[in-house]
């Protein structure tokens, strides 16, 4: 603002009119559009996941609280009681904490990845919108991931920090339990995403998805007991789990489990080896079911 010449001994203010607000070029529009598309779409979907923020974060602090508390106040008082040696010198507590934070992961995984994805193709069809744009369905299907891998991350490290509270990750390196959980997701996600892409027909796929893999892999990954002392019959559901792999490198960073080296990089392996081919299926999905 200006101050104007005195009138009557009193000062009127002017105020200047401010620059008016200019919409880009349709050229720069689309240029950064190609640039930054899956940034864009990203923030997008984290808008929508503000709608819904509060239910987000109590289930991120409800669950691990609810969970840790029944294992660390109830069953693990029997258990420690009679079989400590079982699960390698440490209490209940801090064998089961790794698991159910992996776990918690890979279950959001599998509803971020499954009912938004179809609903983005079939019902209610969101992907088109954008990618009447200049945006790619590569990033469309980038940003879907960016923003589904922001909750994942956001969920483990708060899920990490009740875990800490109840003093059930001893070890220094602990923290990168959430990251390894965040990973698992991805490894289990990226593939059903790809799956979610290509159906055309809603014949309630995903309710078998959950009742015939998502939890044998959470009942048969080592979650509750170490996975050696199934039967073999059951015991390769762990070996190709992303929940096993995860719990097993969680567990080595909460308190140091004791494990070859080798069977540690190989967990690893398995878990980014399975997220890289998971994504690449999306991307080809993706682009077959909206063109280049």
């Amino acid at each position: 603002m200006t101050r104007g010449p005195l009138t009557g001994g009193t000062d009127k203010l002017l105020t200047t009119a401010e620059q008016p607000l200019r919409a880009h070029p349709p050229a720069v529009s689309a240029a950064k559009a190609r640039r930054w598309g899956s940034f864009f779409y990203a923030e997008q979907v984290l808008r929508v996941m503000r709608n819904y923020g509060w239910s987000v974060f109590l289930y991120s602090v409800g669950q691990p609280v609810a969970y840790l508390f029944a294992m660390g106040v109830g069953l693990a008082s029997l258990v420690d009681a009679n079989s400590v040696a079982a699960f390698g010198g440490v209490s209940y507590l801090e064998f089961v904490a790794p698991a159910l934070l992996v776990s918690a992961a890979v279950m959001t995984a599998s509803g971020e990845f499954s009912y938004p994805v179809t609903d983005g193709f079939k019902w209610r069809r969101v992907f088109y919108g954008p990618h009447a744009s200049p945006l790619t369905p590569q990033q469309i299907a980038s940003g879907h991931v960016m923003a589904s891998t922001v909750r994942f991350l956001l969920q483990s490290v708060i899920y990490f920090a009740v875990v800490a509270m109840f003093g059930a990750s001893p070890g220094p390196w602990g923290w990168v339990s959430a990251l390894v959980a965040t990973v698992a997701a991805l490894s289990f996600g990226l593939p059903l995403m790809a799956y979610a892409a290509s159906i055309t027909q809603d014949k309630g796929q995903f309710a078998l998805v959950q009742r015939f893999i998502v939890m044998p892999l959470f009942l048969f990954s080592g979650t509750f007991f170490p996975l050696d002392t199934l039967p073999l019959a059951v015991r390769w559901i762990g070996w190709i789990s992303p929940v096993w792999h995860g719990t097993e490198l969680g567990r080595v960073f909460t308190y140091g489990m004791d494990e070859d080296p080798l069977l540690t990089i190989t967990h690893g392996l398995f878990l980014v080896a399975a997220a890289v081919v998971g994504w690449v299926l999306v991307r080809r999905q993706f682009v077959k079911r909206m063109g280049s």
